[in-house]
């Protein structure tokens, strides 16, 4: 087992930024990517849809021998990490987005903080229980802010109507005197230099991609599922629909040029190229 690929899955290619984090911090690890490009975005989604598509990603992952998965969206992790970790208890070990950088909050001071995130994470409130269950005199404020993901995913990175977002989302009353702010997205490293920005470097600007990498790392020591020194890496990244936008888009998440197959939806079922390269389904 040591010898197979990490799993990282996100509904579509913002998980590339934890992805290309995990990549850079173990470069010993092969990594297999899966984008649900047809579904995206799941902050729009219902809990038991992403929990429907996360099972089916989940078991596509293990099929193609994935030692250890990781869910590289906050959404998903919010909506269907508890259900996944149980339904494959024994079976692989999963690593959500979450709860790596909560930890990271709770040892720090802070007396009030900001997230910014989907409308399905900000809406199931997992970060703020999680947060004040450790913290009860913490103050959480949050704010769903999916637009942005929106914007990032169709390239618009550079250009006005993306700054002008931006500031209209960080000028919130009620980010008032907060003292960090987490990007609860995967998405949001790509903007993070313009909201460290806005800020001015008064507040501190946090993300998971570092504690997420160091949790893989940690996991895979202790369970002895570290890759063998010498070992030829190799990286796929797959998703569930495809377009040269996706592909173009992708680069600038991952950071260089990368091949991306399909691994089609086909009535609720994800259609898996075998060995052989034939095509068959993994039942949920």
């Amino acid at each position: 087992m040591s010898k197979e690929a990490i799993g990282i899955f996100d509904s579509g290619i913002g998980g590339l930024t934890i992805a290309r984090g995990i990549a850079e911090a173990l470069p010993n690890e092969s990594i297999i990517y899966f984008g649900d490009t047809a579904h995206l975005p799941y902050g729009d989604k219902s809990a038991t849809s992403i929990r429907n598509y996360s099972t089916a990603i989940v078991e596509f992952l293990i099929q193609k021998g994935c030692k250890l998965i990781v869910i590289a969206c906050n959404s998903a992790s919010a909506a269907a990490s508890k259900l996944l970790a149980e339904q494959f208890s024994g079976i692989i070990p999963i690593i959500n987005v979450i709860d790596p950088l909560v930890e990271k909050v709770e040892k720090e001071a802070y007396a009030k903080i900001g997230i910014i995130a989907t409308r399905a994470t900000v809406h199931s409130g997992v970060y703020v229980q999680r947060l004040l269950s450790a913290q009860p005199n913490l103050t959480v404020v949050s704010l769903a802010t999916g637009l942005l993901a929106q914007m990032i995913e169709e390239n618009y990175i550079q250009n006005t109507v993306r700054r002008a977002l931006i500031h209209n989302y960080l000028s919130y009353p009620d980010f008032d005197d907060i003292e960090a702010l987490l990007l609860a997205c995967t998405h949001y490293p790509l903007i993070r230099s313009e909201i460290e920005e806005y800020w001015e470097g008064n507040i501190q600007v946090l993300d998971a991609i570092d504690v997420v990498a160091a949790t893989v790392s940690t996991t895979l020591k202790q369970l002895g599922l570290e890759a063998p020194l010498g070992q030829v890496v190799e990286h796929q990244f797959y998703v569930s629909d495809y377009t040269p936008t996706f592909e173009q888009t992708a680069q600038l998440f991952y950071g260089t040029e990368i091949p991306l197959k399909v691994a089609p939806w086909q009535n609720g079922h994800i259609l898996v190229p075998s060995i052989e390269d034939k095509l068959f389904i993994i039942n949920k």
